[in-house]
């Protein structure tokens, strides 16, 4: 099988403030945007934003699984550019969850949540170089 990720959904409880996060807040711009849905297409997949009810019942369950520990990341090119994108988060309605610091492995990185609390790693790291186009590599060794 292909080792590849398609779309990303985000179950949301208000659009609109989704949306200022991560359109004015990463800057990212929507493909698709409807009453309940916004897609941002991202480098080889697609982050969707879904009203809550809207998701459970396309899933058919009464209510999300109980979340496990987990995070998405987003990845800078230059150390600085952690914080400033901390930063700039908050101010479009997320909440700082972990300041910039170094990780025991190196690096540098964060944690802020967006309004619906889903948790987003801002993070440089000098083993995962990111393309002109925005694709990370993981080089290990």
């Amino acid at each position: 099988m292909q080792q590849q990720m398609s779309v990303v959904t985000l179950g949301i409880t208000d659009v609109a403030r989704s949306k200022r996060f991560y359109a004015e807040g990463f800057g990212w711009k929507p493909v698709f945007q409807a009453d309940d849905i916004v897609f941002y297409q991202m480098n080889g997949f697609v982050l969707g934003t879904w009203l809550k009810r809207e998701l459970e019942a396309d899933m058919r369950q009464a209510a999300s699984p109980a979340p496990g520990a987990y995070s998405l990341a987003h990845n800078v090119t230059d150390p600085l550019d952690v914080s400033k994108v901390l930063d700039r988060l908050v101010q479009f309605g997320g909440k700082l969850l972990r300041a910039a610091d170094e990780p025991p492995h190196g690096g540098l990185r964060g944690y802020v949540a967006d309004p619906d609390g889903h948790t987003w790693e801002i993070a440089w790291n000098p083993h995962w170089p990111i393309s002109p186009e925005g694709y990370v590599t993981a080089k290990f060794g």
